[in-house]
């Protein structure tokens, strides 16, 4: 058989995992030794480039996700006059499409991750988001198509890009991180949400201010006809538009990111690429390029000798046949779901919720003092709680533990919105605005973050992709439900004088969902400081032990897997 030759170089300028394991000749051996290497890698500016590259989408995604309630805002003021919002009905469509666009996204390319690979897809979700974004500043209505229903389409087209990257950045970002603080880098993969809302709120500042004494002649939103609605007809195409400008910046990067070492090993079953791609990513390079003789030779030994089951829809539903397995799906899946019904029927109605609790219209005596308020108020909800409860996640998750966090999140989220449903009305506003800020904080220091992480972990290689994307679907139809039919009965039985009745009842249905997710959290497992084959290995340990029976040609094979000090763990 054709043996690779060294390469130059040896390991002054970097240390290169080619020719550490080139004399190893059991590809499983290899395989463990590799992925080792990156598992105990010191934490470095590889890790940094790949939180930044994978952060910036989801600063993106978050940015065009919540600039919604500032848009129909704008919208009702614009095509509205007269009336100055919008009807509940197009109002909540606008905000559902994202959501049902982002369900086809994960699902869609989670599974096209898991066949095609990591590197193929990723950058296609974003170019999805960068030209749905800016076609959807660019709309206009005209006799034949109402201005609404094109928002609707361009805004489930960028959903569609919005719900590729979940699985794709969380997949990529746990694939490449070290053990030790892999939490810590997923968390600030995700936490890139909280900054991507506080750009939102600025940009929405800015223009507001930009363009007051246009917004100073209208003193309320129905009588901003003429020049007052020119202006916020400006300002909401730049406020959506703007959300184009970072992922033009990224895309570069995630085109000529490597394939993960651990896809092209236990999918790909190509040993000697993904020993170079982890060198590479090392490098900072974005992909090897092995000796072709050598490649093809132990990619033939490795499709006889691996001991990795290989992916197929035969073994994917064995594999959830089980009843751990399935336990395990349904905890991310569930915890996600109950999570994104309550955060996202809350989160996308921050401007309505200002309003409803006086913040945006109390003592405001023009459009401009209108639009400044729910900007300031955006800005106060998200630095006040969604910012720090994103970072002390990060600077905590891999102490604490997902579990715990998760626990503990839903927990208090439970007891916040039952104090906010059942005292609504006894509560003053500015007591209500403090415990929404104390719960978009627990929100993001809790199942916020950790239903994104640990679905990241948990699963095995060959499936982690499409299950990601299964857990991250069910959230979004969460959202959808929060959206479409929750947060809708707000105005049931409303007058002009109380449009909003029956606020108090939807927050406490809000408050029944935080407590199912408690139950949830149950069914997952904790990730922290465990390798991602360590949580995915117990049953690969038994097939490899039934393959060893079945075949005794085959030799038995200890590994070992680092745990979060570089010590060994032995298997059998």
């Amino acid at each position: 058989m054709a043996q690779a030759n060294k390469t130059s170089g040896g390991n002054n300028a970097y240390h290169n995992f080619h020719n550490d394991f080139i004399h190893v000749k059991d590809v499983n051996e290899r395989r463990r030794l590799a992925l080792a290497e990156v598992d105990r890698a010191p934490f470095g500016w590889y890790h940094v480039r790949a939180v930044v590259v994978a952060g910036v989408g989801f600063f993106t995604d978050s940015y065009d996700i919540f600039t919604v309630s500032l848009l129909t805002l704008m919208l009702g003021i614009v095509y509205y006059p007269g009336v100055g919002q919008m009807p509940t009905s197009s109002d909540t469509a606008i905000k559902l499409a994202t959501s049902a666009g982002t369900v086809v996204g994960q699902l869609g390319f989670g599974a096209l991750a898991d066949i095609v690979g990591r590197k193929r897809m990723y950058g296609l979700e974003l170019i999805m988001i960068i030209f749905a974004t800016l076609a959807q500043s660019l709309t206009s209505s005209s006799p034949s198509m109402n201005i609404i229903g094109v928002i609707i389409f361009w805004r489930v087209i960028m959903g569609i890009g919005i719900g590729g990257d979940y699985p794709l950045s969380s997949i990529i970002t746990s694939e490449f991180a070290t053990t030790k603080w892999r939490g810590a880098m997923m968390g600030a993969v995700f936490a890139m949400q909280g900054l991507g809302q506080l750009a939102a709120a600025f940009v929405m500042l800015f223009l507001t201010l930009g363009f007051k004494s246009s917004l100073e002649t209208s003193p309320k939103l129905s009588t901003c006809t003429g020049g007052c609605a020119e202006a916020v007809d400006k300002m909401w195409r730049t406020l959506i538009g703007f959300g184009a400008v970072p992922g033009c910046i990224a895309l570069y990067y995630r085109l000529t990111i490597p394939e993960t070492p651990r896809y092209t090993f236990d999918v790909k079953l190509d040993v000697e690429q993904a020993e170079g791609d982890a060198e590479a990513y090392l490098k900072g390079k974005s992909g090897a390029e092995p000796d072709a003789v050598a490649r093809a030779a132990t990619q033939q030994k490795a499709n006889e000798n691996m001991k990795v089951p290989k992916a197929s829809w035969s073994d994917f539903f064995r594999h959830y046949s089980k009843l751990k397995n399935a336990k395990l799906l349904a905890g991310t899946a569930l915890s996600w779901c109950f999570l994104d019904i309550a955060y996202y029927g809350v989160s996308l109605n921050n401007a309505v919720i200002l309003e409803v609790i006086g913040y945006s219209t109390k003592g405001a005596h023009n459009t401009y003092e209108i639009l400044y308020n729910t900007a300031v108020g955006n800005m106060i909800i998200v630095l006040a709680g969604a910012v720090p409860g994103y970072w002390v996640t990060v600077f905590t998750v891999d102490i604490i533990g997902r579990k715990p966090i998760q626990f503990m999140g839903f927990t208090i989220l439970t007891v916040l919105f039952v104090v906010m449903g059942f005292a609504y009305f006894h509560i003053p506003p500015n007591g209500l605005l403090a415990i929404f800020v104390l719960a978009q904080f627990f929100f993001n220091f809790g199942p916020n973050a950790t239903t994104f992480i640990v679905p990241g972990e948990c699963f095995p290689t060959r499936y982690r992709s499409t299950s990601h994307g299964i857990s991250a679907a069910m959230g979004k139809i969460g959202s959808i439900i929060g959206q479409g039919a929750i947060a809708p009965l707000r105005t049931r039985g409303g007058t002009p004088a109380n449009p909003n009745p029956w606020m108090d009842h939807v927050l406490e249905i809000y408050a029944l969902f935080m407590l199912l997710g408690i139950g949830s959290t149950t069914l997952i497992k904790e990730t922290k400081r465990k390798t991602l084959e360590e949580l995915a290995g117990d049953e690969e340990e038994e097939e490899s032990t039934t393959a060893q029976t079945q075949s005794p040609a085959l030799p038995a094979t200890e590994w070992r897997s680092p745990d979060a000090n570089g010590d060994s763990i032995e298997r059998l």
